[in-house]
């Protein structure tokens, strides 16, 4: 799955468009490298996105393709 509709899925961000500016900005990470939104999303991987004042670091613990809002915090963790 690619990483803007991932983060738009797990609702870590309200919408695509912002998923994917964010990623073209720079400002999410996978694995400690620069990711494009187009990055193929893997069970394990560390995403970090710096928007706003502190950092989120999450693990990606579940990929699909449709989650219920309250099941969204399911398939990732906050790390630190």
């Amino acid at each position: 799955m690619r990483l803007d509709k991932y983060l738009k899925i797990t609702r870590i961000i309200k919408r695509r468009t912002v998923a994917n500016e964010a990623c073209d900005a720079g400002k999410v990470s996978v694995n400690d490298k620069v990711a494009r939104a187009s990055y193929d999303v893997k069970i394990g991987d560390i995403i970090e996105i710096n928007m706003g004042q502190k950092p989120l670091k999450i693990k990606v613990i579940s990929i699909s393709d449709f989650v219920k809002k309250d099941e969204a915090a399911d398939y990732y963790q906050v790390i630190e």
